[in-house]
């Protein structure tokens, strides 16, 4: 069944669960059918790549199911040696949510796939939904290569990506941890980390990446050594001079005028005047009087 199971994975996840169960399948097949099973019966997988779980999401999640349960069922597969124990392939995110909802059963599909199979499906659900992070997604792939022996391009076919896709997010596990960690926390996009790779101080360069809000583009050339202008400090502005009595005397006369806050600052040779206004009406307004002035 592993072999059957692994030969449909690259159609998808969602004509995985149809094949093995989902709400729209007629499964006449034993032990495939949906059913129901006290929530404690189920356990996490310890190879899901999804590590974060969005506490406001689940809390959205789990309020939805207040209302009208989960809708599509969790994948699982028998815990071996253990009578009433699943593990979890795919939901996880349900299957917390419906413990805060406080849900005692919830709905399982279960199959049998060997382990490889199982991260497999893990890793195709969490990508075509969008729901890991760069380095979920990396390290994902990197297990299935390194544990597995799966080539990227194996990989590629299974998640629907392109190879070169797949091989770069790989490579991003080679960074330092902290590195990483940026990248999880997203204060680190892929593009930035991937830039990162092989620069012999990786974790100073993702630093300054962060303080300085710097683009992707000029992350490869902080990497390529293209050179990045170094963002110097902001120096206190020099206290302004006091303005002569004329000064402000005449910044009063044209606030009069246009009834808003007017500046007024000599310069050699000219000078600037400051308009000061809240919204688009009072702009309006200084036009039409400066036009009926003309």
């Amino acid at each position: 069944m592993a072999d059957e199971t692994r030969s449909r994975l690259g159609r998808g996840l969602a004509s995985l669960i149809g094949d093995v169960g989902g709400e729209a399948a007629h499964v006449e097949r034993p032990g495939r059918a949906q059913r129901k099973v006290p929530i404690e019966f189920l356990k996490a997988n310890p190879r899901n790549p999804r590590r974060a779980f969005s506490e406001d999401d689940l809390a959205e999640l789990s309020s939805s199911i207040k209302q009208h349960g989960v809708i599509q069922p969790i994948v699982v597969r028998p815990v071996k040696g253990a009578q009433d124990r699943f593990e979890i392939i795919a939901g996880e995110r349900r299957w917390r949510a419906s413990q805060r909802a406080g849900l005692h059963e919830v709905p399982i599909v279960t199959i049998e796939v060997s382990d490889s199979a199982a991260l497999e499906i893990a890793i195709i659900e969490n990508v075509q939904r969008a729901d890991l992070n760069a380095m979920e997604e990396a390290q994902g792939y990197h297990a299935l290569a390194d544990t597995y022996k799966h080539s990227a391009e194996d990989i590629a076919k299974l998640v629907g990506k392109s190879r070169s896709h797949v091989a770069n997010m790989m490579r991003l596990t080679k960074l330092p941890a902290d590195v990483q960690a940026l990248v999880t926390d997203g204060k680190l996009s892929a593009g930035h980390a991937r830039a990162l790779i092989g620069v012999d101080d990786a974790s100073a360069a993702a630093k300054r990446i962060v303080e300085e809000g710097l683009s992707v583009r000029q992350a490869e050339a902080l990497a390529h050594d293209q050179g990045v202008p170094e963002r110097k400090p902001h120096k206190a502005r020099a206290a302004a001079a006091a303005k002569d009595a004329d000064t402000l005397a005449l910044e009063k006369r044209v606030s009069d005028v246009l009834g808003l806050k007017v500046s007024v600052d000599h310069r050699d040779p000219g000078g600037v005047v400051q308009i000061k206004y809240k919204d688009l009406d009072q702009l309006d307004e200084i036009l039409r009087r400066l036009e009926a002035g003309r």
